[in-house]
């Protein structure tokens, strides 16, 4: 991996505000060519900086009304165990962030669904049949106060 130097984070800057943002404009705000600005974001992606170009959807709008942080704790923490949890964890698509963390807890999920009984079902095929789980804890947002994916660089 090239390291990043002053343009390549002032085009990160950029980039998570908008990335949609012309190269054109990205260059004249960072004093940089057009091309050079597309051959900066190139390597970028090629070396894995910028993981990928989405668009991040309001969950509500799609019918997703229901945000929960769960606290998983494993039975076992071999570990083929928590790699096996890890797995399970990415390839669910309702957990939108799996952090495995240090503590009382082995994971903390934020899962979104569409309804508590969405929720219901989540945690049975997650959490019940032929899981590792010894304990989860459930925590409902009320609301939304800051989300995003915005580095402060």
């Amino acid at each position: 991996m090239t390291p990043l130097d002053s343009f390549d984070l002032a085009i990160l800057r950029i980039l998570q505000k908008n990335n949609q943002t012309p190269q054109r404009e990205i260059g004249e705000a960072v004093n940089l060519s057009a091309p050079s600005v597309q051959r900066r974001i190139r390597r970028m992606e090629a070396d894995g900086v910028i993981r990928a170009q989405v668009a991040q959807i309001k969950p509500e709008a799609v019918g997703l009304t229901l945000t929960i942080i769960v606290q998983v704790e494993l039975v076992s923490e071999t570990p083929d165990a928590i790699d096996a949890a890890k797995q399970r964890f990415r390839d669910a698509p309702e957990v939108q962030q799996c952090h495995y963390v240090t503590g009382e807890a082995d994971f903390i999920l934020v899962v979104i669904v569409a309804s508590m009984s969405a929720y219901e079902d989540f945690t049975r095929r997650m959490f019940f049949e032929g899981a590792n789980v010894k304990k989860f804890r459930t925590m409902v947002s009320m609301g939304e106060v800051k989300t995003g994916m915005s580095l402060n660089i």
